[in-house]
């Protein structure tokens, strides 16, 4: 079975991935093969560069091929992004019919920015079976 992670509830990152997921994938006793990770909010702070749980993960996510994206406006707000949201208008809050240049400022290897729309063509070509959201 395929999954994908969405990091949605605070300290989803620091605590459930960081303390239960990840040395689970790094031991290889995980259970299924994880096909990507979205995080969003301050769960975006544990892919900054140099983080412990960041530096971890982007290593397991090269080896395993796992996709790394954080929510583009998140990112921003966070210093993690530069650019401006890539689906949506931050003015008039109107949506974009093609999306504005962002990307990722001082990130683990590997870790992309996007939105829906980014996350759904990146997973295309590797679907996942189930999406938790934690």
């Amino acid at each position: 079975m395929k999954v994908a992670y969405v990091f949605i509830m605070p300290r989803s990152a620091s605590y459930k991935l960081a303390q239960m997921i990840l040395p689970q994938l790094e031991a290889g006793t995980h259970g299924v093969d994880v096909v990507g990770m979205f995080f969003f909010d301050d769960n975006t702070f544990v892919l900054r560069k140099g983080d412990p749980i960041g530096e971890r993960l982007a290593k397991v996510a090269k080896e395993r091929n796992i996709l790394l994206m954080m929510c583009d406006m998140c990112a921003l707000e966070r210093n993690l992004a530069k650019g401006k949201p890539r689906w949506c208008d931050p003015v008039t809050g109107q949506g974009l019919r093609e999306p504005a240049e962002c990307h990722v400022v001082d990130t683990v290897e590997g870790v992309q920015v996007g939105c829906f729309p980014d996350l759904y063509q990146a997973l295309a070509s590797n679907p996942p079976d189930m999406v938790i959201s934690l």
